[in-house]
C-alpha cells in the first residue's frame, strides 16, 4: 500500500515516517519544503504547502495521505491576523491537498488535528460528540479543516479520518511538555506539589500506533477519534513522574491551586495556569471498541522512554 506523508521532518511526523517505512506492507513517501533526511523511499519537495501549491506529481498511485504538516506558532507582530496566519496552512493547505488527492485517486486522507477542537478544559472527560468549542486560532483553524475535509468526503469517493490528540510527549518533544522536562532537569523549585487535575496525554509511541492503525483498518473510514493513553495524571503527578523517569526528583512546593490562579490572572498569564492547574480528560472508549486498539504504553513506560538514551550514557 502506497502512503505520502506531510510533515515528516516534525516531532511526530519523523517518528511516525521510521515506523511506516519499516512496515513490509506500506511504501512511503513524504512531502517536504526543503530537502531533509528522513526514512521514505521518495521525497517530494514544494516551496509551500497553502492553498496554491500543486501537488499531483506527488500524489500520482497514492492510496493513503497521512497529513500530519501544520503551521503551530506563529510570529506576531502589530499588524498581523493570527488566525488568517493558520488559515493559509492549517485550513487552506489541508482542503488543498485533500481536493487534489481526491482528484489522484487517493482513497483514504487522515488528519492530524487537535483536542482543541473540543475546548480547552473538561467537567466531563471529551468525546467525539461533544459539540467542538475551540478557543484559540490554532484550534479554530483546525475545526475549520475538519468542516472543509468532510465537504470533500462528501463530494468524493475519498475517505476521511480525523484525530484529536492532546499534549503528545516523547524524547525531544517541543511546547509545554518540553518546557516542564527543563524545569525538573534544572531543579527549578516550582509551586505545583498540590495540584489535584485530571489531564489525558498520548505518549508519542501511542499517537504513531493508532495513525498506523487507522492506514488500513476498514472501521476507521469516515471517523473521528479522540487520541490518549488511557490514563489522566495531575500536573503534580505528570512532574513527579518526569522526575522518577529522568532519575532526577522534582523539587515540588505544595501551594494550592486556586492561589495559583489567582496570581496568574493578576499577571496576565490566566492561559498558561489553565493547562497546569486546569483538568483536559479525553475518552478514547471509541477507538478501543471500533478499531480494537489499546494504547501500547503507560504513562509510565511512555515518560521512561522520554530519558532512555540519557539515562543509558
Amino acid at each position: 500500500m502506497n502512503v505520502v506523508l506531510t510533515g515528516a521532518s516534525g516531532f511526530l511526523g519523523w517518528r511516525l515516517a521510521g515506523d511506516i517505512h519499516r512496515k513490509n506492507d506500506l511504501s512511503l513517501s513524504c512531502i517536504l519544503r526543503r530537502p531533509e533526511s528522513v526514512p521514505a523511499s521518495k521525497i517530494f519537495i514544494v516551496e509551500s504547502l497553502d492553498a496554491y501549491t500543486n501537488l499531483a506529481s506527488s500524489l500520482a498511485e497514492q492510496e493513503i495521505v497521512v497529513h500530519v504538516a501544520a503551521m503551530a506558532h506563529v510570529a506576531m507582530n502589530d499588524t498581523d491576523d493570527l488566525l488568517s496566519q493558520f488559515r493559509e496552512v492549517n485550513v487552506g493547505g489541508t482542503l488543498n491537498l485533500a481536493r487534489q488527492a481526491a482528484e489522484a485517486g487517493v482513497k483514504r486522507f487522515i488528519f492530524i488535528s487537535s483536542i482543541g477542537v473540543n475546548g480547552r478544559t473538561t467537567a466531563l472527560p471529551f468525546n467525539e460528540r461533544d459539540q467542538p468549542s475551540p478557543q484559540d486560532p490554532y484550534a479554530q483553524s483546525k475545526w475549520e479543516a475538519e468542516q472543509g475535509l468532510w465537504e470533500v468526503e462528501r463530494g468524493t469517493d475519498m475517505e476521511v479520518v480525523i484525530i484529536r490528540p492532546p499534549l503528545v510527549y516523547g524524547p525531544n518533544a517541543p511546547g509545554n511538555f518540553g518546557s516542564l522536562v527543563r524545569w525538573v532537569r534544572k531543579g527549578v523549585p516550582l509551586p505545583l506539589g498540590a495540584i489535584h487535575n485530571k489531564r489525558s496525554l498520548v505518549a508519542l509511541d501511542n499517537l504513531v500506533d493508532l495513525i498506523i492503525t487507522c492506514i488500513d483498518h476498514p472501521a476507521a473510514a469516515n471517523q473521528v477519534f479522540l487520541a490518549g493513553d488511557g490514563q489522566d495524571v495531575s500536573t503534580t503527578e505528570l512532574l513527579r513522574g518526569v522526575g522518577r523517569a529522568m532519575g532526577k526528583p522534582a523539587r515540588l512546593i505544595p501551594v494550592p491551586a486556586g492561589m495559583l490562579m489567582f496570581g496568574a490572572g493578576l499577571l496576565g498569564k490566566k492561559a498558561v495556569a489553565q493547562r497546569l492547574l486546569g483538568s483536559l480528560q479525553v475518552d478514547i472508549s471509541k477507538a478501543r471498541n471500533l478499531l480494537g486498539w489499546e494504547p501500547p504504553l503507560s504513562v509510565e513506560e511512555g515518560l521512561r522512554r522520554c530519558f532512555v538514551s540519557e539515562n543509558e550514557c
